[in-house]
């Protein structure tokens, strides 16, 4: 039915301009957020900045003036660096909350459009229905069995029924429909609203840290601990050594900034915005960050079918009429009969449809009747979709008083509330049976009779009759089976969650060649399981039929009380309570309602259920390039901390080896190294043939832990040799800095080449497309080689040039104390080729 039927045209094109110009925006401005100056404050508080701050005024104050405005430098691009990964992590998350916008529709200009809920303006007419989240305050105009849930304004969870002539006749931003559908004249926009006037305590609302985040946050904070002891402990040898107060306390400076890995939270929030943003650019809406933490541990995916895993373009395909034994064909509707089966069904549907089903049945009304009679009937009570399963039931009037009264629902429904002889039920089950096996889409249709107006409670308290069954064909999408392929060949089970019936699932899922489409479950069977016959059917069954909200929600939970990490898609009101219980909820873009998208973590933007794959092949790229990113900085931190360290307690020819100016030269290098390289990184050949990844609440397990820390000691291992050998040449301390420097930097190329992959060779990782590696490596390079070999540079970092000997020794230390991983990798890869040798 068109909109105009209503005789409401709404605002014209002008209308908007001026109603925009004179009250702006529907948005809710409160707290004025400076991204700037907010990374700004927090990077003054940064540990590392605070130790460069103290050592630049300790050079100053010394005289050493050199040393003193290099750490200026330091702290500058230190700062600079900082807030340009800040800045990245910003934009990317800027350009996705921009993104996710809520759209509403609106009558302009005598027809429907859909808008950006924030260009809502006073005096609109907002089309509002069953799953939307209201965009503003309006009064409403029209409305057929309109319900709304107030309760983020009230608390009260029960929804309230509201029409144009109800003493409560408005509607408030923030608030969503529960049922039907209703069109409001916006009063109030942004600050104006209620939801705004009462929006300010919103402010104090911060948003909960991931556990991954919370780990990482307690291990730095363990390690800003252990530094402040080792500092105090350092100033206190160093001082009883030399008796010179600054002196000892820039050497024991030295070695906090050693310990300090402040690089870490910077990865951190680096790749979580970006793969964020990532996901955003292949048409995947990540809501919360935890998401992306979540997304390659996913073991389970329940996902509806229609729309999910059929196309969801329903064509009206078959008709069958009580009597008949013949299936008719619906593009040939030619007797009489048939065409008052379409009427009814349509007189069943929403006046104005937006489900796929009640659009062909309109479409259908059109073409089969000359004459349209909606204009001449409104709607005077209506029964929304409930019952298990479901049906629905209208009633509309025209001036001379004849009444139309319609329902439509599951087979099985229509079926208790008519009266049907033995005979006509065998004949619809049949019936069923024929269009189910073929995968279509089944509603049956009833009529009845009431002459008065005090209708009864629930509509299953009509006398109706049976009038026959409209089937629809919904086919299956064109890459769904080699989407399924991809979802098996990742270890992650996909289960069938549907409110259709189970023939109809079953035939679908037979043709798309769904694992376990021969054992399936209804929602009223599944609630009468025992809890421990609930376990070991949810894990046991790969399709659940006619389900309802608490039978979704039941499967989710018992699947994550075994461990289990569900993914859950959704579309409608009713999915919301299992979407919101899902490790990570899927809601459809297109035909999602406000409420699943609300509940969601996570949006399809064009419904491509294709598109989890790569959401789940992006979340653990994500994890793994995170973990050796990590894996790095330890690896990398513990040969600087023990080459400060060890010379000095152990009392050492050269006991302070390296100067605070060194350790900022080594940081500098390893931030982008480890936020900037590995956050490219391409996922690796085998990402998604491996089962998924354990969600337990610690990062890394001991065996990669013990990985970083053996490689660290053995950098170690390869600094200190080239400390003892310069030694035991005679060399002077300023070639024995060049020389352990030159190894260290080094090491840290070779273990950022070699960590590229914890499996795959270097040969292979060499062949990685990721420009920035060549780009980062040949800047540390370059500099190391100023450092060494420009006399001016070479005299303020206290470094002697080194001949070739000498550099191919340090390269060759370097390299050594790294590339023993390779065969470590090379065992792992055989033992993938003979699985009968591990044991």
């Amino acid at each position: 039915m068109p909109t105009n039927n209503y005789n409401i045209a709404g605002l014209s094109s002008n209308q908007v301009l001026e109603a925009r110009k004179k009250f702006g925006t529907n948005q809710l401005n409160f707290k004025k957020e400076n991204g700037f100056w907010d990374a700004l404050k927090s990077l003054i508080k940064e540990p590392m900045l605070i130790l460069l701050l103290v050592a630049a005024s300790i050079y100053f104050i010394s005289g050493d003036v050199g040393d003193g405005f290099f750490m200026v430098f330091a702290i500058v691009l230190v700062a600079t660096i900082s807030l340009y990964q800040d800045s990245r992590s910003r934009n990317a998350l800027e350009k996705l909350k921009n993104f996710t916008q809520a759209k509403c529709k609106v009558i302009r200009n005598g027809s429907t459009e859909e808008i950006n809920s924030e260009d809502l303006v006073i005096g609109d007419s907002l089309i509002v229905e069953e799953g939307t989240s209201i965009a503003a305050d309006g009064l409403i105009v029209h409305s057929n069995d309109f319900s709304v849930n107030e309760s983020i304004l009230t608390g009260e969870s029960l929804s309230v029924s509201k029409d144009k002539d109800s003493e409560d006749h408005f509607v408030y931003k923030g608030t969503t429909v529960a049922s039907g559908l209703a069109i409001v004249r916006i009063t109030a926009i942004g600050n104006e609203t209620k939801l705004g006037k009462i929006g300010k305590s919103l402010e104090s609302i911060e948003e909960e840290k991931t556990p991954l985040e919370l780990q990482i946050n307690n291990f730095v904070q363990k390690m800003v601990l252990a530094g402040a002891v080792v500092f105090v402990l350092v100033w206190v040898i160093n001082y009883f050594q030399s008796h010179q107060l600054l002196d000892s306390l820039l050497k024991s400076l030295t070695l906090a900034m050693s310990i300090l890995p402040e690089e870490i939270p910077v990865a951190f929030t680096t790749f979580m915005a970006l793969g964020a943003w990532r996901l955003m650019k292949l048409g995947i809406v990540v809501k919360q960050m935890k998401t992306v933490e979540t997304l390659g541990s996913a073991t389970v995916i329940c996902t509806d079918k229609t729309g999910t895993i059929t196309e969801n373009k329903m064509s009206l395909a078959k008709l069958f009429l009580l009597g008949s034994d013949d299936l008719r064909d619906a593009e040939n509707t030619i007797e009489d009969a048939e065409k008052a089966l379409l009427r009814l069904a349509m007189w069943a549907s929403e006046p104005i449809p937006f489900d796929p089903m009640e659009i062909a049945l309109h479409d259908a009304y059109s073409q089969s009747y000359l004459e349209d009679e909606r204009k001449h009937y409104k709607i005077i009570h209506e029964y929304p979709l409930d019952g298990k399963p479901p049906m629905m039931t209208h009633l509309f009037e025209d001036d001379a008083g004849h009444r139309i009264i319609a329902a439509k629902g599951a087979p099985e429904a229509l079926m208790k509330v008519c009266n049907l002889s033995a005979e006509e039920k065998v004949q619809i089950e049949n019936a069923i049976d024929k269009l189910a096996v073929d995968g279509y889409r089944l509603l049956a249709v009833a009529e009845a009779d009431f002459a008065g107006n005090d209708f009864p409670a629930t509509q299953q308290e009509f006398q109706f009759n049976f009038k026959g069954m409209v089937a629809f064909y919904d086919p299956p999408k064109k890459n769904i089976k080699a989407v399924l392929k991809r979802f098996y060949k990742a270890g992650i089970t996909v289960k069938i969650v549907t409110g259709d019936n189970a023939a109809t699932t079953t035939a679908i899922a037979k043709q798309i060649g769904f694992e376990g489409y021969e054992k399936s479950i209804s929602g009223e069977e599944l609630m009468q399981l025992s809890d421990e016959a609930l376990n070991a059917t949810v894990l046991d069954t790969q399709v659940f039929t006619r389900m309802f909200p608490e039978a979704k929600l039941k499967i989710i939970e018992a699947l994550k009380a075994q461990h289990e990490i569900v993914a859950m898609t959704g579309d409608g009101v009713n999915d919301g309570p299992a979407l919101k219980a899902a490790h990570i909820g899927i809601a459809m873009g297109k035909k999602g309602t406000e409420i699943a998208k609300q509940a969601a973590s996570l949006i399809l933007v064009n419904d491509n259920f294709s598109k989890m794959v790569n959401a789940v092949a992006m979340g653990r790229k994500i994890y793994a390039n995170l973990k050796k990113a990590i894996q790095y900085i330890i690896s990398i931190h513990i040969p600087i901390i023990l080459t400060v360290f060890i010379p000095l307690v152990l009392g050492w020819i050269y006991p302070n080896i390296f100067s605070p100016v060194h350790i900022i030269f080594l940081e500098l290098i390893m931030g982008p190294t480890c936020s900037i390289i590995y956050e490219n990184e391409p996922m690796e050949a085998n990402t998604m043939k491996q089962k998924p990844r354990p969600f337990t609440t610690t990062f890394f397990n001991w065996k990669e832990l013990t990985t970083s820390i053996i490689q660290g000691l053995l950098i170690t291992a390869g600094t200190l040799f080239a400390y003892q050998y310069a030694v035991y040449l005679g060399f002077p301390e300023s070639t024995t800095r060049s020389m352990v420097f030159t190894v260290l930097v080094a090491a840290n190329i070779f273990l950022t080449l070699v960590n590229r992959s914890f499996y795959y060779s270097i040969l292979t990782t060499l062949k990685y497309k990721n420009n920035l590696v060549l780009l980062i490596i040949g800047v540390t390079v370059a500099i190391t080689g100023l450092l060494l070999y420009v006399p001016p540079f070479a005299r303020f970092f206290l470094f002697t040039p080194l001949d070739l000997l000498q550099i191919a020794t340090c390269i060759g230390i370097g390299f050594v104390s790294v590339i023993w991983y390779e065969l470590i990798k090379w065992r792992k890869r055989r033992k993938d080729k003979h699985p009968e040798a591990v044991q």
